[in-house]
């Protein structure tokens, strides 16, 4: 029995694709569960109405990535910290402080988007990229600075 998958399926397929499967699992298992649907004239047509508004959101999501990558791409961050005696910093900066203090800016970005090899230990300069989906990227410049009092 031919039909549509309604979600991905372990083994079988990815969401909205056309597969082939025993008469008796799909009868009893799948069609029940609302996994599948059994291809009519009704459910094809159901099926491109879905494929287009997901191409559409694809294509929303697609833009909206970019319009943040090109308002954060090249942007200086300035985080200040408390310092020692020897110029050290009392803590290290990690991808975690970054994501807090572009989150601060009015950017929702995850610490996991946050490309840091070490943390940051010392006053300076340093680029970090921020990664995106649809294998975007963006390079900020993270800028420690000593906290005043």
């Amino acid at each position: 029995m031919k039909v549509i998958l309604l979600e991905d399926i372990e083994n079988i397929g990815k969401k909205y694709e056309i597969k082939e499967v025993k008469n008796g699992y799909a009868r009893n298992f799948l069609i029940p569960k609302g996994l599948v649907k059994p291809i009519t004239e009704q459910s094809l047509k159901w099926l491109e109405v879905q494929k287009e508004l997901m191409e559409k959101k694809a294509e929303e999501d697609l833009k909206h990535v970019e319009e943040i990558v090109s308002k954060i791409d090249g942007m200086e961050v300035i985080i200040p910290v408390k310092i020692g005696d020897k110029d050290q910093l009392f803590e290290k900066i990690g991808s975690q402080k970054v994501s807090e203090k572009l989150k601060e800016l009015g950017f929702e970005i995850k610490k996991s988007q946050i490309e840091l090899e070490n943390p940051i230990e010392e006053i300076g300069e340093f680029p970090v990229k921020v990664k995106f989906e649809h294998n975007l990227e963006a390079e900020i410049k993270v800028i420690i600075t000593e906290e005043k009092e």
